[in-house]
């Protein structure tokens, strides 16, 4: 995408003003959305971007720059302003290409490149809102999205390496309204891989409509959830977006080399109960959070973040190894060329245990069953977190009983850790997306089906 001689000069200049390191990041990505409104198409849209990311390193100081020509002089120029203020006679030299073309364990077959198919997405779109609505007549509206994604990467950097890669990103769902004349409510379900739209072959879009539809139905009937500290089961699959947001984003360098992270100076100590293990794993073939290699051009990994307990390791990119003493991980992510690099998670879970449901909610004299979480907020520093549960029951005296809705989770990452007494065997993953310092990049979460056994609920019955 980029010629390597203009690649090479930017580089050597930036070298030659005394930089420790210089990479130059070039991306083309090409998108598809398309949504619905019930059974009717409201909007789509297709667009290319382009544009080349230059980085410049002093020591732990990066600079950072963007622009969307490819000329010579433009990223002199821009090499130029970065290190204006930290130029010095040259510490190192720059070393020559060696060119290789990333491996693909994931495949994809329907690219954006051949077709965007978009009747074949909005059929599949209005099979799922005509299931939605035979589920019940009691579902007012959908609003469906299908997004497919192809973004090239290059990546050139001063330690000679030169690395090609392209990444398939689709992603389906449907969201459901159901309405009984004086209340609403809704329901949703949300598939997505690194592949083609052969994901289509994998997903049957009556099955998608009536879950959307199910669970709009399920929180119509709710009943206030009362609050108070009690023992909680979560879910599987997005459950996990608990352990992501107020643990993972405090074991990444971003967080931890600053020590603006509560575990950063608790390697090798435990910080959950024994039966919680936990990993982030970039090599998951075709799921959601999963990379060939990370954007600094690093192959992906499986990272064991917790082990029986015990945290074992941190998320860590170039800078942050620099700054920590931490080995990188493949873990240096951003959402375009107009972010510089971070450590970021990937597919991050805690992984399955040997309960069952069954004897989760046996043990449960009062509390709660969140069986779908939504979004929250989270303290990047603490852990403090406030989550929303999107499908949760009331248990009383061992047995799942009702229904309940406008039901929080409230406490810290940390203590939650501690709290995790039992880990089921369902495991199971799910998309979603995850916003930090260097943008917005898809990531997965996932957990199996756990118990907590003491957690602050807001509720207002």
């Amino acid at each position: 995408m980029l010629d390597t001689r203009v690649a090479q000069s930017a580089i050597d200049h930036a070298i030659a003003l005394g930089a420790d390191f210089a990479e130059v990041f070039v991306e083309r990505n090409q998108v598809n959305n398309i949504a619905t409104l019930s059974s009717q198409v409201r909007d789509i849209a297709s667009g290319i971007d382009f544009g080349v990311g230059v980085r410049v390193v002093y020591g732990t100081n990066v600079l950072y720059g963007y622009t969307n020509r490819t000329d010579q002089e433009e990223l002199k120029r821009i090499v130029s302003e970065l290190a204006a203020k930290d130029r010095r006679d040259p510490a190192t030299t720059s070393q020559a290409f060696d060119f290789r073309l990333a491996p693909d364990v994931h495949g994809a077959e329907r690219t954006l490149a051949q077709d965007a198919e978009v009747g074949d997405k909005v059929a599949y779109l209005v099979a799922a809102d005509r299931a939605a609505r035979t589920a019940s007549n009691l579902i007012s509206q959908t609003q469906g999205a299908c997004l497919q994604r192809q973004q090239g990467v290059e990546i050139f950097n001063s330690e000679g390496l030169h690395i090609r890669d392209t990444r398939h990103y689709v992603r389906a769902s449907l969201r459901a309204v159901a309405s009984n004349g004086s209340e609403q409510a809704t329901g949703s379900r949300n598939d997505g891989g690194l592949q083609g739209w052969e994901i289509v072959e994998a997903l049957d879009p009556a099955e998608c409509g009536a879950e959307a539809a199910r669970q709009a139905l399920v929180n119509l009937s709710a009943k206030p959830c009362p609050s108070g500290r009690m023992p909680v089961v979560i879910g599987n699959g997005f459950g996990g977006v608990i352990f992501h947001e107020a643990c993972g984003h405090l074991l990444e360098t971003t967080s931890v080399a600053k020590q603006a992270s509560v575990f950063h100076d608790q390697l090798g100590e435990m910080i959950a109960t024994p039966v919680v293990n936990a990993v982030d794993d970039g090599t998951l073939v075709r799921e959601w959070g999963s990379i060939n290699i990370d954007d600094e051009g690093m192959a992906t990994e499986r990272t064991q973040l917790i082990k029986d307990g015990k945290l074992v390791n941190f998320l860590a990119d170039r800078v942050g190894a620099a700054q920590t003493g931490l080995p990188r991980t493949g873990s240096g992510r951003r959402q375009s060329y107009q972010y510089a690099p971070a450590s970021r998670m990937r597919n991050t879970f805690i992984e399955p245990g040997d309960d069952s449901f069954d004897d989760m909610i046996a043990s449960i004299d009062r509390g709660l069953f969140a069986s779908h979480m939504g979004g929250g907020s989270v303290q990047p520093g603490t852990g403090e977190f406030n989550f929303a549960v999107v499908e949760g029951y009331y248990v009383e005296d061992g047995r799942v009983r009702h229904p309940v809705k406008a039901a929080t989770l409230i406490s810290t990452g940390p203590d939650v850790l501690r709290r995790i007494s039992m880990v089921g065997r369902d495991f199971a993953l799910a998309a979603g997306m995850c916003g930090s310092v260097s943008g917005a990049v898809p990531t997965t979460v996932g957990q199996a089906t756990l118990k907590v056994d003491d957690i602050l609920v807001g509720g207002n019955a």
